[in-house]
């Protein structure tokens, strides 16, 4: 009779500790978190003041609810000038569209998107259907382009590297996008690879917006990122704001996964950001 009794106590107990696990993993890969910061400098124009900047990467072909309800909603609340995304909205592995093409949908109708490839766009045979799709809805894609933005009679750039997995290295995308870029203006740059760092500050960008790390997929205590394609073990640019000389650069932590299915102490990120005139 004890046996019994432990037994189905031992049943029960490795039941609650199954349904705590699953609903953690659901918590850690699903529940959005909004990070903000504030990005001051004296080459911002004053008509720039205020000036929002919502930051989306890595969704991988990830839904959030129904017609990406839960993402679009996050978004909305925040109110962004401007929404750019830093590649990888598809996943290689993937045939499927349609949560890109439901995110987007939605985007458009908030605020101007900018885009630029990362590796899974330039891996997947999706890449035309996709890029079609976001030219038809208006988004900028800007591989190896610059734009001019205006806001109250000031303006900066907007420029966009593509991904070296096209076979053009970050270095010729840079010296591509340079020659047309304007040196007395605030220039922000979107690139899906942060490892670049050094060689964006080399170039003097005042702002880089990346992602393609995942945040390091599980991250710990005092360690953070664990591991980030490209960068391997303990990545140094997993996420957050680094700055170096007169660049600063903003690293998502995405929204979706690729080939490690878990997110772990590294939930699904939006970031905002918010230029400040010196």
């Amino acid at each position: 009779m004890k046996r019994i009794f432990f037994l189905s106590v031992s049943i029960i107990i490795i039941i609650i500790i199954i349904i705590i696990m699953v609903s953690f993993f659901y918590w850690q890969n699903n529940d959005l978190v909004i990070t903000k910061h504030v990005i001051n400098s004296d080459k911002i124009p004053k008509g720039f003041n205020h000036y929002k900047i919502l930051h989306l990467s890595d969704l991988h072909n990830k839904n959030f609810g129904k017609r990406q309800e839960k993402l679009v909603g996050r978004i909305k609340e925040e109110k962004p000038d401007v929404i750019v995304f830093t590649g990888d909205i598809i996943d290689r592995r993937s045939k499927d569209l349609k949560p890109a093409a439901l995110l987007i949908d939605q985007l458009v109708e908030l605020a101007p998107v900018y885009f630029v490839p990362g590796n899974h766009e330039w891996d997947s045979d999706l890449k035309r259907k996709l890029e079609t799709l976001l030219m038809k809805k208006g988004v900028v894609i800007l591989t190896n382009k610059v734009r001019i933005i205006e806001r109250n009679g000031e303006r900066i750039e907007m420029a966009g590297l593509d991904d070296p997995e096209s076979g053009l290295s970050i270095r010729s995308s840079i010296k591509r996008i340079s020659e047309k870029m304007q040196p007395d203006l605030y220039s922000i740059v979107l690139s899906h690879r942060p490892t670049w760092f050094n060689t964006y500050t080399r170039a003097g960008f005042n702002l880089v917006f990346s992602g393609h790390a995942h945040g390091g997929q599980i991250r710990l205590p005092i360690i953070g990122g664990v591991f980030a394609p490209g960068e391997g073990f303990n990545p140094k640019y997993s996420e957050g704001i680094h700055q170096q000389d007169h660049t600063s650069m903003v690293v998502s932590r995405g929204l979706g996964n690729s080939s490690f299915p878990l997110r772990i102490f590294n939930r699904p990120e939006i970031v905002v950001i918010t230029l400040q005139s010196e």
